[in-house]
């Protein structure tokens, strides 16, 4: 049974997805991104699944999925920035490499487009997403096994960083 390479978490806008390719294709792995799965499951976008199913119905088959490919995925995952307030997916966290893509407001805001739907940004988005980052932010950080910043770096700078930080390379320079 194979684990991930590397698990990225971090608030909408953080790079998640975009890092988490580029990473996947820097050490030659698949990425899973956890919402893209969560999509094609449904057949719909996670917009949808929220509106139309609630919000708890999202969390379920987010849970499930994250479960996934923790045990069993080789390459790199990203996980919505929401997985892990889920305690059984931050209790299965502390056993993976957790690569925290910490994010400053003014670009996470930039990143997201306010302006598209994102349904926890729902009514006055700005000020949601900053309060979702302040009240995540401690959980990013305690689940973090690194913690890389994004905001003014190139998604191959921040891999760079994430790349010398991975166990099997520490492991190899020992």
């Amino acid at each position: 049974m194979s684990t991930p390479v590397a698990v990225l978490i971090g608030s909408p806008g953080a790079g998640k997805t975009t890092v988490g390719r580029a990473l996947a294709d820097r050490i030659g792995v698949d990425l899973l991104d956890t919402d893209l799965e969560i999509e094609a499951r449904a057949g719909k976008p996670v917009a949808d699944i929220f509106i139309e199913d609630g919000e708890p119905a999202f969390r379920a088959l987010e849970r499930a999925v994250v479960a996934e490919a923790l045990s069993g995925w080789p390459g790199v995952v990203s996980v919505g920035g929401g997985a892990v307030l889920d305690p059984g997916t931050a209790a299965a966290l502390r056993d993976h490499h957790v690569v925290y893509l910490q994010v400053e407001f003014a670009d996470a805001a930039k990143r997201v487009g306010l302006d598209t739907p994102r349904p926890l940004l729902a009514g006055n988005p700005r000020a949601k997403l900053k309060r979702l980052l302040e009240e995540r932010l401690p959980v990013y950080e305690g689940l973090a096994s690194v913690t890389v910043p994004t905001s003014g770096y190139h998604p191959e700078e921040i891999v760079d960083v994430i790349v010398a930080g991975l166990p099997e390379r520490r492991e190899r320079a020992l």
